[in-house]
């Protein structure tokens, strides 16, 4: 059976490295599928830390409404680099500058700020536990402990929502943090009933933080735009930088300021690596 995506144009991006699809869907009345998110990711050419999907909008004044996918085909509620990548998409359609998108975790403004830079109010960070959310009860979310240990893990991190759950964990050098074998056991942590983003962090000087990040449904990846929004709002909790940092991901560097209206304010680039068609074929013996 032919899917409604087939032969639907995809834009293939980036956000400071990150691996973006943007597909606008507006008008087809579809929402994609676990199982069609999954056979997007494994088609050539195609594979992505997040698929951006863009729907009709709820709100009045807004330019549409968007679903987030991880590679594994589940959900995510923010992305701050594919939030930049369709900010681009949508201005090169002619939709203006300024824009106004609606998430599962909330509205989302954006604004081009040059040719390929843009950047993004992620809102405001939740630090309830419950808001993260954390198993158990009570607890301070600037200095948790990882309970059970992971073998190799730091002892202690600090916990913060930024429309994702995020863990950070700061260390000497995030670089020597074998991500791959971390990450899965504490993305899937009893601590974290909704699963968590895990990073690795180093403060290297004022207003300048290194970073590594395990995605939550994705894996390792070169840029994580709500981590480098979780980091320096942990950062500036513990003592450990200002409210404002230039967080340094292997992919790309993203400048971060947790303003005085309580808001984080993302600025990055997008790069545009092509666009083409989705493949019926890629569909055809999808998972069901």
């Amino acid at each position: 059976m032919t899917s409604p995506l087939s032969d639907r144009p995809i834009h293939r991006m980036n956000g400071a490295g990150n691996e973006i699809l943007v597909l606008d869907l507006r008008g087809a009345s579809h929402e994609v599928t676990a199982a069609e998110a999954r056979a997007i990711a494994r088609a050539s050419g195609l594979r992505f830390d997040q698929l951006m999907t863009l729907h009709e909008p709820r709100a009045a004044g807004a330019n549409a409404f968007m679903r987030i996918y991880n590679n594994d085909g589940s959900r995510s509620g923010a992305c701050g680099n594919g939030t930049r990548c369709v900010a681009f998409v949508l201005g090169e359609k002619g939709e203006g500058d300024a824009l106004l998108l609606e998430t599962d975790a909330g509205p989302i403004r954006s604004w081009r700020r040059g040719e390929t830079l843009f950047s993004v109010d992620m809102g405001a960070p939740r630090l309830d536990w419950r808001a993260i959310p954390l198993a158990g009860e009570g607890a301070d979310t600037a200095r948790v402990a990882l309970a059970p240990a992971v073998i190799g893990a730091p002892e202690f991190f600090s916990a913060v929502n930024m429309g994702n759950p995020h863990a950070v964990f700061f260390v000497e050098d995030p670089a020597a943090i074998a991500l791959e074998a971390l990450g899965p056991p504490i993305e899937t942590h009893p601590l974290f009933p909704e699963r968590v983003n895990v990073s690795f962090a180093s403060v290297l000087a004022p207003g300048e933080i290194a970073l590594r990040v395990w995605e939550r449904g994705t894996g390792v990846t070169k840029a994580c735009g709500s981590a480098a929004c979780a980091t320096l709002v942990a950062a500036s909790r513990a003592g450990l930088s200002g409210r404002e940092a230039r967080v340094r991901l292997p992919g790309g560097d993203l400048d971060i300021d947790w303003g005085a209206d309580d808001h984080v304010m993302m600025t990055g680039p997008v790069e545009l690596e092509f666009v083409t068609r989705l493949d019926p074929r890629i569909f055809s013996e999808q998972e069901r």
